[in-house]
């Protein structure tokens, strides 16, 4: 078992894609995955599992089909298992999402913007 802390600041500085969430730690079967974002998304969703949305830098909104959610640092926002939601933000904006191992970014859209499963950093 590794006993140093994870330092969110320095797994950032590791990358600079967007919308490539990288796996920073496992809890039996959910990933914690950093990502940075910026610009739109995809409408997609994720039938069999609940997505956690944690902003730690910057801001996002998460579009719903009824509505919309803004984020800033320091919020959390779960959306449950098959709902269709578009993730935004105007300028880069850097998350931690904890999700089922496993789960595909873009849910059921598939498309351009699905990121490689599993990567670590």
């Amino acid at each position: 078992m590794d006993r140093r802390p994870i330092n969110f600041a320095e797994k950032f500085s590791k990358f600079s894609d967007h919308w490539a969430p990288k796996i920073i730690a496992q809890m039996n079967d959910y990933h914690f995955k950093l990502v940075k974002i910026q610009g739109e998304f995809v409408w997609h969703s994720h039938a069999d599992t609940d997505e956690v949305f944690i902003v730690i830098g910057g801001e996002m909104k998460i579009h719903l089909r009824d509505g919309e959610v803004n984020l800033r640092p320091g919020e959390l926002f779960v959306i449950p298992r098959g709902v269709e939601h578009k993730p935004w933000a105007a300028g880069e904006c850097k998350i931690m999402l904890v999700e089922s191992a496993g789960t595909i970014n873009t849910g059921d859209a598939g498309g351009p913007k699905t990121a490689a499963d599993g990567v670590w950093v």
